[in-house]
């Protein structure tokens, strides 16, 4: 479209592609990945650097650059409100929502769901709606972006770059899990800020800084005469060609049709709190931490990182529109079909035009790595996210039976399946109008998505709540939203030279205002049923509210007593049975809070009756006597024929379990497993008061600059 790249920039593409292979396959060796906590929560072992680096990549994919920077050409500063109101509401999520997923020793959101409400309607009901999110508003818009940039500078055929893309990404995410993917977003991190930081100080100096860039931003009109004379369009008419006179301004007047202030207050963000509190592919990050101390100096780190979108990305979408502006700032339908193929408008392709028109060879391949970068970590996010849980929260629910292989299985396969619907939806994605593709991403989730954050928000703060309230709330709101989208696609905005006919709460109520109803519908609907039903069960509220965080070293004291009165029962029990369980010289421990799939026992074969007192040493003396390992499992000598048996597979098979780590175990939990796990969760709540200081502190600091910026972009 606009040209290709040179050999200088191939080689730099190439050499980033060799690179993150390297990263991704290292972590898949090295990294535990035959346990459900190890693949999906990469062994709870992530440091908050890494952790803060991959909140930022993960939300920073190939649609921030082409629709963020596509909005900022279109209408100035005001996308940049979303991510000011993402610096604050990170911290809600590193304060408030994420020590209460730990405490309840969740994997999955829809699982916290079942843990805090009980019962499996409400799981199986927003597993699915989180699904749907990851296609409409995630891989369907990530696909097209990418493509579009791919297709400008490289010029290869639209099918066969994503399948590329997809593929690559697919192989890091099956192999190596969250680690691979953590480890490969901190290298992406490190290259998308540095590239976007580039380009944006080459746009600056060329329009002259940043007072300049405003004053010629508003001038920034398109040649109608030399357009109509160059392109030989037949209509004449024109629309939407000068910048709007609030183009300067992040929160505007309540009738404004990007971003009214009432409306992005009270609406768009309990939209955006569901995105930062309760999606997975943000928490699965932050549940990745070795404490609550790492969760939050995560939180803290992506929520200063979350500072820099404004600059790098909505900023050189402002500066394309001022050097490129007969081709971003198209006339009319015609016109903008031949710039750019969409009929809609084509500010979308603000960022890919500036970094063609003003990088030198080697910067642009530097900057079409940052694409794939952008495109490829959001998608590894996506994959992985999504095949926990659809792992976890509904093929563990229809096989409860499910052993922990099977798990780890399924969640690759589901990968796959992933990938090939991705592949299915490139046609849709070709025919969409874009327009301005970020506020067709956030117009979708802010249909969608309110009931979620209201559930989220009533399970964690308030205890009367109960299943009944909080599914009847969330489906009425859910059945409105989804008709109001529905809508939405029959009563599409017409082409900008066309009249509008559409009804008039279709045209004139926007969508922003329709989330906040949405939201307290729920809460209304969901508080009025939880009183006129049974309170929820008192194992239900126990540890997943809010207020089960309080006195945490008190009942950490208690668990740990249990936890020895266990041990001194199950040791007492192996000298009554055949079978000796739960001794801690006999059994490997998996030192996470994890889930029932993820819990070990190791069986001893036991010849006889003897004294409680001497059982552990007599355990030892039968390990070493009669059991073998195999495959990290203690195994009786009499039943080793049937583990040779099953381990001569065929080499496909056993390449296949190489690959992706997979190692075979019996599962089984007993009443200590339940009171251990308890317990390193309440560990991971602890900090020191010195920890605690200086987190609180960057607490402030990161909450007074996000809302400075709120008010110096809005004045």
């Amino acid at each position: 479209m606009f040209g290709f790249m040179e050999t200088a920039d191939l080689a730099v593409v190439g050499c980033y592609f060799v690179l993150v292979l390297c990263i991704g396959f290292f972590a898949m060796w090295k990294s535990n990945r035959s346990t459900v906590s190890g693949y999906f929560l990469a062994g709870r072992s992530m440091t908050w650097v890494a952790i803060g680096a991959s909140l930022f990549v993960s939300n920073i994919g190939s649609e921030h650059f082409i629709g963020l920077a596509g909005s900022g050409a279109a209408s100035g500063f005001a996308v940049g409100a979303w991510e000011f109101n993402a610096v604050l509401l990170l911290q809600l999520l590193g304060w408030v929502f994420i020590p209460v997923y730990i405490r309840s020793g969740v994997f999955t959101m829809p699982q916290y769901l079942y843990k805090r409400y009980g019962g499996s309607r409400l799981k199986m009901y927003f597993a699915l709606l989180f699904l749907l999110l990851y296609v409409f508003t995630k891989l369907s818009v990530d696909l097209y972006a990418g493509a579009l940039f791919i297709r400008a500078s490289l010029g290869w055929d639209l099918y066969l770059s994503i399948i590329i893309l997809i593929g690559l990404t697919a192989v890091l995410t099956v192999t190596g899990g969250l680690v691979a993917v953590i480890y490969t977003d901190v290298m992406q991190a490190i290259l998308m800020i540095g590239g976007a930081l580039t380009l944006m100080v080459v746009g600056m100096v060329k329009v002259g800084g940043f007072e300049e860039l405003k004053r010629r931003y508003m001038l920034a009109s398109p040649n109608v005469t030399a357009i109509i004379s160059s392109f030989n369009l037949s209509s004449t008419n024109t629309c939407h060609i000068h910048p709007k006179e609030d183009s300067l301004k992040m929160l505007r007047e309540p009738t404004d049709e990007d971003v009214p202030w009432p409306g992005f207050l009270f609406g768009q963000t309990p939209a955006s709190g569901w995105y930062w509190c309760a999606d997975q592919v943000i928490v699965q990050r932050v549940l990745a931490a070795k404490n609550i101390a790492h969760a939050k100096g995560a939180t803290l780190m992506a929520g200063f990182l979350k500072l820099l979108p404004m600059f790098i990305i909505v900023i050189p979408g402002m500066i394309s529109r001022i050097l490129f502006t007969d081709e971003v700032v198209c006339i009319n339908p015609e016109h903008c079909m031949q710039v750019c193929g969409s009929s809609a408008g084509c500010s979308n392709i603000a960022y890919p035009r500036l970094v063609l028109g003003i990088l030198p060879a080697g910067l642009r391949g530097l900057m079409m790595a940052v694409m794939i970068a952008a495109l490829m970590s959001d998608l590894d996010s996506i994959f992985n996210s999504a095949s926990t849980i659809f792992t976890l929260d509904i093929y563990k629910h229809l096989r409860k039976a499910a052993s922990s292989r099977e798990l780890m299985v399924v969640g690759r396969l589901f990968v796959i399946f992933m990938v090939g619907i991705s592949i299915a939806w490139v046609p849709i994605i070709v025919e969409m109008q874009g327009g301005q593709m970020y506020l067709y991403i956030q117009e979708v989730a802010g249909y969608l998505t309110p009931p979620v954050a209201a559930v989220f928000l009533l399970g964690i703060f308030w205890k009367r709540c109960n299943e009944q309230g909080a599914f009847c709330g969330g489906l009425v709101a859910s059945i409105l939203g989804i008709s109001r989208l529905i809508l939405a696609f029959v009563y599409h905005v017409p082409e900008c030279d066309q009249s509008d006919t559409r009804p008039s709460f279709i045209r004139n109520i926007h969508y922003m205002y329709l989330a906040a109803a949405l939201f307290w519908i729920t809460i209304i609907i969901a508080v009025i049923v939880s009183l006129l039903t049974p309170p929820p069960a008192r194992d239900l509220i126990r540890t997943t509210t809010f207020w089960a965080l309080r006195d945490t070293e008190i009942m950490l004291r208690g668990l740990g007593e249990e936890s020895a009165k266990l041990t001194e029962k199950s040791v007492a029990k192996c000298g009554d049975d055949i079978r000796c369980a739960e001794i801690s010289d006999c059994k490997q421990k998996d030192d996470d809070c994890s889930p029932p799939a993820d819990r070990i026992e190791l069986v001893l074969l036991m010849p006889g009756h003897g004294d409680p007192k001497s059982m552990t040493s007599h355990c030892n003396e039968i390990l070493s006597a009669n059991d073998s390992f195999v495959n990290g499992q203690t195994t009786p000598v009499d039943q080793m024929d049937q583990r040779q048996t099953e381990l001569k597979r065929n080499m496909w098979w056993r390449c296949f379990d190489q690959c992706c780590g997979i190692k075979g175990y019996s599962e089984k939990k007993t009443a200590k497993d339940s009171v251990e796990s308890e317990m390193v969760c309440l560990q991971m709540l602890q900090e020191s008061p010195k920890v605690k200081l200086i987190l609180n502190f960057g607490l402030f600091v990161v909450c007074s600059i996000g809302i400075f910026m709120f008010i110096y972009f809005s004045l």
